[in-house]
């Protein structure tokens, strides 16, 4: 960067601190992850360390459907903003919970957030949503769709993206982006399959949806980062994308993203090079999308190593100076920490040899940046003294023989002639909600889970279908048999040989197509939700039939032309005010996928795909504690406190140090009392002392798989923490209606006046 540009940052940043909104500052959690900074910091002083264990139930805002939602609630000015009764967004009074308006049938809507936008008088106020590949906006006081917005009340997300639409599925993010002054910025979340979309970042303008900006992270030619690809490589990778958080320095308007890995995550033989702008930490200009600067985390990954929590924003005292840093934690178990203004590394960051790849075309970078000071949050290393030692003994020899044959270390080449084991796994290390903290005080907080993949490669099918078919692909009888024996060997073992669900692994997939679309549908699939990872490597034509088997009572469409089925769905009660966002017609979402190289490309292809579904039936390998609250003190690069997260009831003492694999929480909530709250897939809500990560109070919620975000706010002098669970029933002995489903929002007792 230049040393001009820099100086002309640091003078906006020093006026900005003093504009109107200093001492408003962590007041209001007006954005998924709080604010711009998405700290997950709230600067509230009625519940304290003293009084935390006084907590009780407020209210609860009944969802009133089975859908299984992950969302995230913004609360504005009194009002808070819900998904709720199937796919509706709800405007209610949050103190009281009443509702004041409903725009209902929203299926294809991101499940995790949305993106609030007000004007400065506070008159004009916005939602802004995703829904099946549109942004659309909805007028937060009336919850009523807003037509002059974008192009009839819709901008059509795969355009602008430099590549034919009808050449790949998604265009849309499974996060919310980021608010900043007039702009929403967005990224996407196009799948990791070959061929899939590119995962270029965007930003509009909220009032007319106008594209104000791209930035290319598979570059095109004369960009920077060019050279560090192939030839035309932007024109058949795909990925490079930032599906999770996003943070904003408001007051120098840089943004910063976690980017993704490019496509096909496993065999990079199409992708020789470090491939900028994959697996970086990236720093733009809001306004104009100008690079700043970059970090990558990972060169040339062919692990699914992806940046996907959000990078944090904290100041510090380094060095004797006052350090405003950002700190960005990985899947594989790093916290890496730069100046936020320049990208200079706080303390230093090595680049060491790691193993070449045996397989024919791949070509492994060399070498890997190892932070130096900061200590790893996860371990990185499986041995067969970390197994388990509550296995029983067959079980015990089973995994040691498995580990001691496989290849080991954190960036060993996978191969197709031996497995590879690692810790943590694509799904382990941090992932999108697993970061929060105090920005003031250069504390950041890191939830984090011990999951250990087992990776081995195989050949890829050759099928010229292999990458998608058109709109109707899944609505065959052989589709239908072709769906039941993919759901029995991708889904199965979760959700149940009937679709009902099994209690702490999967939710109920009867009667699916009320709760999700098609469209909706594949992109869960594609890249998880909740505790459930994506599945990538499904492709098209398999995701439509699974979808198929799972959906026998539905009508299909394939979602591109919008959401406008009124007239089968049946309106919840209340205050309906519109339905079904704004009239779509775009083009079939199935088309003409793209199914191979370009023309002209000559050179080796990707022919290898992952087996071994991200370790995810390694049942607690290691030994415990497999889940993880880490708490950083980037004062002084060192770790403050590690304590356990989860405390199942169905395991034994001698284990019961913490939830078991691929249940993390998804959720922190810091305060300036000093207090951390965290949601667990245990079904417990937890307050934890920030000093030495004591805990001062827990609440069971009476269901499994407590989801989304949890969010703080004050309203009427009255602190509340609100939550939502909607799992499935812990205590099977109790009706449904005795265990409250919904949001659930915590109060300290009201005082007697």
């Amino acid at each position: 960067m230049h040393r001009t540009a820099v100086f002309g940052i640091l003078f906006i940043a020093l006026c900005g601190s003093c504009g109107p909104e200093g001492g408003t500052r962590y007041k209001e959690w007006s954005d998924y992850g709080g604010g711009p900074d998405q700290s997950k910091y709230v600067d509230h002083t009625q519940i304290t360390r003293e009084n935390v264990d006084q907590l009780e139930v407020a209210f609860v805002y009944p969802t009133g459907d089975q859908v299984n939602y992950r969302f995230n609630p913004v609360i504005v000015d009194g009002v808070m903003y819900v998904l709720a009764k199937n796919n509706s967004l709800v405007a209610i009074d949050a103190a009281t919970g009443e509702e004041l308006w409903i725009h209902t049938n929203l299926r294809g809507i991101i499940q995790r957030g949305v993106n609030f936008w007000q004007s400065e008088d506070k008159k004009e106020k916005r939602l802004l949503i995703c829904l099946n590949n549109t942004l659309q906006a909805i007028d937060a006081n009336t919850g009523k769709s807003i037509m002059s917005f974008g192009n009839g009340g819709y901008v059509d997300l795969k355009q602008g993206l430099g590549r034919d639409p009808a050449t790949f599925g998604r265009a849309t993010s499974t996060t919310p982006g980021k608010v900043f002054e007039d702009l929403i910025i967005l990224g996407s979340a196009p799948g990791e399959n070959l061929f899939s979309g590119p995962g270029h970042l965007r930003a509009y303008n909220v009032i007319t949806g106008e594209l104000v900006w791209v930035f290319h992270t598979i570059p095109h030619p004369g960009e920077y980062g060019y050279d560090t690809w192939p030839e035309e490589a932007y024109k058949y990778v795909g990925g490079t994308n930032t599906w999770g958080e996003i943070s904003v320095d408001k007051d120098r308007g840089i943004a910063y993203f976690p980017i993704g890995s490019p496509t096909y995550d496993y065999d990079g033989a199409d992708r020789p090079g470090s491939n900028l702008f994959g697996n970086c930490i990236l720093a733009l200009d809001a306004r104009t999308g100008e690079r700043l600067w970059h970090f990558q985390t990972v060169h040339h990954d062919i692990w699914d190593y992806d940046l996907t929590a959000a990078p944090q924003l904290i100041t510090v005292d380094h060095d004797g100076e006052k350090i405003d840093a950002v700190a960005v934690a990985s899947k594989h178990g790093f916290l890496f920490v730069f100046d936020r203004v320049t990208g200079e590394p706080l303390w230093p960051i090595e680049e060491r040899p790691v193993p070449a790849s045996d397989m024919p075309n791949e070509q492994a970078w060399p070498t890997q940046p190892f932070p130096t000071v900061v200590p790893p949050f996860n371990r990185q290393l499986v041995t067969a003294d970390d197994i388990n030692p509550y296995f029983p003994p067959a079980d015990k020899a089973k995994w040691t023989a498995r580990v001691t044959a496989a290849k080991k270390g954190l960036f060993h080449p996978l191969s197709d002639q031996y497995e590879v084991v690692t810790n943590p796994g694509a799904v382990g290390g941090a992932n999108f909600g697993n970061t929060a903290a105090d920005p003031r005080n250069g504390i950041v907080y890191v939830q984090t889970q011990e999951l250990v993949n087992f990776y081995r490669l195989k050949k890829r099918e050759a099928s010229p279908q292999r990458f998608g078919a058109g709109r109707n692909s899944g609505d065959t009888p052989e589709a239908f048999a072709r769906g039941k024996a993919l759901y029995a060997q991708h889904c199965q073992a979760c959700h149940g040989e009937n679709r009902a669900g099994i209690d702490g692994l999967g939710t109920t997939l009867v009667n699916l197509s009320i709760k999700v679309n098609a469209a909706a549908f594949s992109g869960i699939v594609a890249v998880g939700k909740g505790r459930m990872p994506g599945l990538p490597h499904l492709t098209a034509t398999e995701v439509a039939a699974i979808y198929t088997y799972l959906t026998p009572e539905a009508q299909r469409g394939g979602g591109g032309r919008g959401n406008r089925d009124d007239d089968t769905v049946e309106l919840p009660e209340g205050p309906v005010v519109a339905s079904g966002g704004v009239p779509v017609d775009l083009p079939p979402s199935g088309g003409q996928r793209m199914t191979d190289y370009p023309g002209t490309y000559t050179g080796p292809r990707s022919e290898y795909v992952e087996t071994n579904n991200w370790g995810l039936g390694v049942p607690n390998l290691l030994t415990p504690p497999w889940s993880l609250i880490v708490a950083y003190d980037l004062n002084e690069g060192k770790i403050k406190w590690k304590i356990p997260l989860g405390n199942d009831d169905s395991i034994p003492d001698s284990e019961n140090l913490s939830m078991p694999n691929g249940s993390q929480g998804k959720g922190m909530v810091v305060t300036s009392t000093g207090l951390l709250f965290s949601t667990c897939l245990d079904g417990r809500v937890y307050a934890y002392n920030t000093d030495d990560g004591s805990m001062l109070w827990s609440t069971d919620l009476g269901r499994n798989n407590p989801g989304g975000l949890p969010a703080m706010y004050e309203v009427g002098g009255r602190q509340y923490l609100v939550v939502c669970s909607v799992g499935s029933l812990k205590d099977k002995s109790k009706e449904e209606s005795d265990v409250p489903k919904g949001y659930i929002v915590y109060a300290l007792p009201k005082k007697e006046k």
